[in-house]
């Protein structure tokens, strides 16, 4: 019970710490709402530890997260499942370390290309009612643009750091086709929006993601399609600069599933 105490404390130390970090080392929900408590038991909320960033992520496995390879993560980072709340002592929460975090291996930082990584935790989740799976799609097939799909996060709810919730936010996005966000008045290809990856938002902006909400999972019509990436820097909510999900195509899933086994 002791030790379970204070690993709590650091990390609810860790959160106040990073609370201070520049906005942009970390993801947001924007134009969303407060979900029921413990209502998306998937959700991993991901304290990179001193100077590392706040993220999310998705628990696929009993011992294994899937968050954003750009999520930096320090020796003392924690995964914390079954949280609503960032701050309160909440009885449903499951604190454990990172044993191993292993990024896709041909990941490209500033293209934004590959942007997964895999966090092998120090101990197996409790699986209930507030702590569950995220299934992994059989395969790994587009989303067709006007796809509605919803995505959830601790990030900011407007482009100030000061607007960080507290509480799980969900909002929902639609996701466009990549020719309309490689245009000019979109991304212009700066960068690349490629087959791996999805572009959504909203055509009048003020629904998106970015940062703080790196790493959570987009779920497209019930099933985890891909995994939040990248926006415009300090855009967040821009019709012409819409969130971008790294795709769970089927190289990506090869590489999730036989990563798994091998560090079983």
């Amino acid at each position: 019970m002791r030790d379970s105490q204070a690993a709590l404390a650091s990390a609810l130390s860790a959160t106040a710490f990073l609370l201070l970090l520049p906005a942009g080392l970390c993801g947001r929900i924007i134009g969303g709402w407060e979900v029921p408590a413990h209502s998306r038991p998937y959700m991993a909320l991901v304290h990179g530890g001193p100077n590392g960033s706040l993220c999310a992520g998705a628990l696929v496995a009993d011992s294994w997260v899937l968050t954003a390879a750009h999520c930096t993560l320090s020796r003392s980072a924690r995964v914390i499942l079954g949280a609503h709340s960032r701050s309160k002592k909440e009885p449903e929460k499951q604190i454990l370390g990172v044993r191993k975090q292993i990024p896709y291996p041909y990941y490209n930082e500033p293209r934004h290309e590959g942007d997964l990584k895999l966090l092998k935790l120090s101990g197996e989740a409790t699986i209930n009612k507030n702590v569950a799976i995220l299934r992994l799609p059989k395969r790994g097939e587009d989303v067709k643009p006007g796809t509605k799909c919803h995505v959830a996060g601790w990030g900011l709810m407007h482009n100030d750091k000061l607007s960080q919730p507290d509480r799980l936010r969900e909002v929902n996005v639609t996701v466009l086709d990549r020719k309309t966000c490689n245009s000019p008045k979109y991304y212009g290809h700066d960068p690349v929006i490629t087959q791996d990856m999805i572009c959504a938002g909203e055509p009048r902006g003020g629904k998106d993601t970015c940062k703080g909400d790196s790493g959570s999972p987009l779920i497209c019509e019930g099933t985890f399609r891909a995994v939040t990436s990248f926006g415009k820097q300090d855009r967040c909510g821009d019709p012409w600069g819409p969130g971008v999900y790294t795709l769970l195509s089927q190289k990506h899933l090869y590489w999730i599933r036989k990563t798994m086994r091998r560090a079983a």
